[in-house]
């Protein structure tokens, strides 16, 4: 076989996340493909292990902080992959590092923006710091990766990359589980998935619940370091919060949601939109990223709030919780993203 026969990629946890979700997805689309795939993880024993294709090789560091990641230059030397694909924006700097530790016997390296390239979470020193940081990608990856087109625009400008040379690959769809476990769930309730973190803002989401006509329970998937503070919150606003922690396929949650909320700060493309309109769950979301606007592309699919507009949050909750008519599933897209990925790779390979 010619082009690119083996992939290697690194994680730090299989704890959770979509970074890492999608990253299993496609390893195990890639393996069966005909490739040999390597992944180094810090710690492999989170919940997302039971998603790892057994074609798949899994090399463990042993430690799940970032740090633990610098190692990976020594398994890149002795392995001598094809390629090394870089799963997410958070993982960049692990491909700096290997570039400069290997320099001219390093191999191509692909990187996915998954994140925003704007944070309203950064102050103005951070933010320059982090608009120089994106500058410098272009000197260690061979090709970035864009989820979404209005997501590509935003990389040509922050990389001062040209366009032409910045492929859209979306992630590939979440496939329903074989045995989808999930615990009690209310009659009727509005779904949130996703890290118990501050970037995802469900503090706003509790914030709402009690300001709309109707009570109804609220149920997060997901787990986090928020839990607590997110509990205490629900109880003295007087909101029933199910906490169930993380679910392997949160699909089947989605199906049954009267109405899936997304509050988050910023996102990259946020692809639990998508996956609740793949199965005709309308969706309530903040600005939080470009690409949102290309997911929730009609308000037959849901509504699209400001960040910081409690009032609007609410008026859009209680419309899909009342007479509004449920929107017909969409198609999700990213069936051949795996496929798209190999043909890419296969064109950094030398002739």
């Amino acid at each position: 076989m010619t082009g690119a026969r083996h992939i290697l990629s690194y994680a730090q946890t299989l704890r959770g996340g979509g970074v890492e979700r999608a990253l299993l997805r496609l390893a195990g689309e890639w393996a069966s493909l005909g490739r040999r795939v390597t992944l180094v993880i810090g710690d492999p024993s989170g919940p997302l292990r039971r998603e790892i294709s057994a074609a798949v090789e899994v090399i463990p560091l042993g430690a799940s902080g970032y740090a633990a990641m610098h190692a990976l230059p020594r398994h890149v030397k002795a392995l001598r992959p094809d390629l090394l694909f870089c799963a997410g924006s958070h993982y960049t700097g692990i491909a700096a590092w290997t570039r400069l530790r290997l320099g001219t016997t390093c191999p191509p390296i692909v990187a996915k923006v998954s994140n925003a390239l704007e944070r309203p979470d950064h102050g103005r020193l951070v933010a320059a710091a982090h608009a120089a940081w994106l500058r410098q990608h272009p000197r260690f990856l061979d090709r970035v990766v864009a989820m979404s087109e209005a997501s590509a625009e935003h990389v040509a400008r922050a990389m001062r990359l040209s366009r032409s040379l910045i492929p859209v690959i979306p992630n590939p769809p979440a496939q329903r589980g074989a045995e989808a476990s999930l615990p009690a769930l209310p009659r009727r309730y509005v779904l949130g998935v996703g890290r118990l973190v501050p970037q995802k803002r469900w503090d706003r989401l509790i914030d709402a619940l009690p300001h709309l006509h109707q009570r109804i329970p609220l149920v997060i998937l997901g787990e986090g370091e928020c839990r607590a503070a997110l509990a205490a919150q629900a109880e003295a606003g007087g909101v029933e919060l199910l906490l169930p922690g993380h679910v392997a396929d949160p699909i089947v949650a989605m199906a049954g949601a009267a109405v899936l909320a997304l509050t988050s700060d910023f996102e990259g493309v946020p692809g639990v939109l998508a996956e609740s309109l793949s199965v005709g769950t309308p969706v309530v979301t903040t600005d939080c990223a470009p690409a949102v606007a290309e997911i929730v592309a009609s308000p037959s699919l849901g509504t699209i709030v400001p960040r910081n507009d409690g009032a609007a949050l609410a008026r859009a909750l209680d419309h899909w919780l009342g007479d509004a008519v449920r929107p017909h599933p969409v198609a999700p897209r990213g069936a051949d993203s795996a496929s798209r990925y190999l043909q890419l790779f296969d064109s950094l390979m030398p002739v």
